[in-house]
This record gives C-alpha cells, sequence and structure tokens, in this order.
C-alpha cells in the first residue's frame, strides 16, 4: 500500500492535478477573502456608505450587497464543483483505476 502511495504521489498526472487545483483554489480564496473582509472593513470603517437609502426606501446599501456576498459564495462554489467535475474528476478517476482506490 505505502509503495502504491509513493507511487501515486511521484505521478506527473497527480502532481499536475495537485497544483492545478491549489492554484484554482487559491483564487478563489483570495477573491472570496478579499469581497468579505472589504464588506465588513466597511461596515467598520464607513458605516455612512452603506447606510444609504436604495432608492428612497427602507432598505439601505449594506442589504443588497451584504446578499451579493452570500450570492458570490455560491457562485464560487458553483464555479469550483463545475471545474472539479470537468477538469479534476476524469483524471482521479484515471488514478484510482491505474492505482486501485
Amino acid at each position: 500500500m505505502e509503495d502504491a502511495a509513493a507511487r501515486l504521489a511521484s505521478d506527473p498526472r497527480y502532481i499536475a492535478l495537485v497544483r492545478k487545483r491549489g492554484r484554482f483554489t487559491t483564487v478563489l480564496t483570495v477573491i472570496m477573502l478579499i469581497v468579505y473582509f472589504g464588506f465588513i472593513l466597511t461596515i467598520a470603517f464607513d458605516k455612512a456608505l452603506l447606510a444609504r437609502s436604495v432608492s428612497g426606501g427602507a432598505t439601505s446599501w449594506g442589504i443588497p450587497i451584504g446578499l451579493g456576498v452570500i450570492a458570490l459564495a455560491i457562485v464560487l462554489t458553483g464555479l469550483y464543483v463545475w471545474r472539479a467535475n470537468r477538469d479534476f474528476d476524469p483524471v482521479i478517476d484515471a488514478l484510482r483505476a491505474e492505482y486501485g482506490a
């Protein structure tokens, strides 16, 4: 078993998969962190900006922007799942078939 794990860890397809997936998840994480902390820092340091009314009504800009942050998280999750199904899973399946998992 350890021999198969060592062979898998040195397989160029596995190494490329780990690098590609790592870069992709890093980009998605950085995007989400920038948006989330940008929103939180805006709340902390410029409340008036988010307290402005949307078209003169009772709803402030903070509500739709906050919902936008949540929507972005859902979209980024969907993007990861789509890419994983399309790019990562076929490679993983081939490696599993070859190395037995």
